[in-house]
């Protein structure tokens, strides 16, 4: 339903995920029954998780990590880990710079050209790793980046930017043609960010294994407050949730939907599913991993941009393994830890045993899901306030 934002002047709401609550069914599960395995192109997960391509959350060992606890770890193409040989020094460097000079170090470290024998070297070390090699980049070097990734062996490629699209122009290069680039690279590649019914509709008709949905929630990312744009991300899952099976209904081609960024703990992974989400991309969650290349630490990917910065580093600690985090056991009362164990409770609850039915379970508008019967919680820092 429209409301009149002024005269004349209609808008739509949307919703995010702390204004929606999961109602459960007549019927429960056992969570020990659950199936939470989902496919990606040909590669099948355990669990519907991957980790962000982002400098603080995944190089070569946390990538063969993710593959051996059943998830997906993308490695930033433009990041520190094609930039330099000795990319802990410089992740060393940027964990200790005070938060003023932060945005300068980092404009000055993406000033160093890519060198793309270390996009070969890292695709080695993580298959070294014995991890699914899945790479990114942003569409204006995908063409070059991608012709050298599957020569290395990778496994599936991403082409992220803050916003993609079927149709861009520019006086400078010639754009990415999406479709093209699907039909000639020869494995699953994943296309984002969109947020729309219209724009998921177009990405899915270029050949795409699986559409990135969400600009702008990131817990590090800062284009919202800079650029204005977004949506929420329940109302943009949802919305494509309708593009992905309206393109199903007349193709006969199923392609997932990954939720992408806005989910801190596991329950807002629950309501990424429920509202159409095949698998989840998060971040900062992943951050907080002892093994992360973060330091405790995490920052936006496009926080080195030249001429408008828009990310922040911020401080989430490392509050566990990544085995605890995604599986268990957990040691915190927040979701924070065992994503896994959290997701399959949840689904059980609602009786669904499967993550397409997990998208079919009710979903209501409930403003107050986070603050009701909270007051201590609050008060005290305890819990979902920590």
């Amino acid at each position: 339903m429209d409301i009149e934002l002024g005269k004349g002047r209609e808008v739509r709401r949307a919703y995010g995920f702390d204004e929606v609550a999961l109602v459960p069914s007549l019927l429960t599960i056992d969570p020990e029954d659950i199936d939470l395995t989902t496919t990606i192109g040909n590669i099948k997960l355990d669990i519907p998780i991957i980790a962000s391509a982002m400098d603080s959350v995944i190089d070569p060992k946390m990538a063969g990590l993710m593959t051996k606890y059943g998830g997906l770890g993308v490695l930033n193409l433009n990041g520190i880990q094609t930039r330099y040989e000795d990319a802990d020094q410089i992740l060393d460097q940027i964990a200790a710079v005070s938060k003023e000079e932060y945005v300068i170090l980092m404009q000055k470290l993406y000033e160093k050209p890519i060198d793309n024998k270390l996009i070969s070297k890292r695709i080695k070390q993580i298959k070294d790793n014995g991890g699914i090699v899945a790479v990114s980049s942003i569409p204006q070097t995908a063409e070059e980046f991608g012709k050298i990734a599957i020569d290395a062996g990778c496994d599936v490629f991403f082409v992220q930017s803050t916003v993609v699209s079927t149709i861009h122009r520019s006086k400078k290069y010639k754009p990415l043609n999406l479709g093209d680039f699907c039909k000639k690279l020869k494995i699953p590649v994943v296309i984002g960010n969109c947020v729309t019914f219209e724009v998921t509709l177009e990405l899915l008709e270029t050949g795409a294994a699986a559409i990135l949905v969400g600009i702008g929630p990131g817990a590090a990312c800062t284009s919202r407050g800079v650029l204005g744009i977004g949506v929420p991300m329940a109302t943009s899952i949802a919305d494509a949730r309708a593009a992905r099976d309206h393109y199903f209904r007349k193709s006969k081609k199923y392609i997932p939907i990954i939720a992408d960024g806005g989910m801190v703990v596991a329950g807002d992974i629950c309501k990424a599913i429920a509202c159409g989400a095949d698998a989840v991309m998060i971040g900062s969650p992943i951050a907080k991993a002892a093994e992360s290349p973060g330091r405790g630490f995490h920052w936006g990917m496009a926080t080195p941009n030249a001429t408008l910065p828009r990310g922040s580093r911020i401080k989430v600690g490392r509050n566990g393994t990544l085995k605890e985090i995604l599986l268990g056991p957990a040691h915190y009362d927040d979701g924070s830890q065992n994503i896994a164990g959290a997701l399959k409770t949840s689904m059980g609850t609602l009786g669904a045993s499967t993550i397409s039915e997990m998208q079919n379970t009710e979903i209501v508008v409930a403003p107050s899901i986070l603050t009701e019967g909270k007051v201590f919680q609050k008060a005290q820092s305890l819990g979902m306030y920590k």
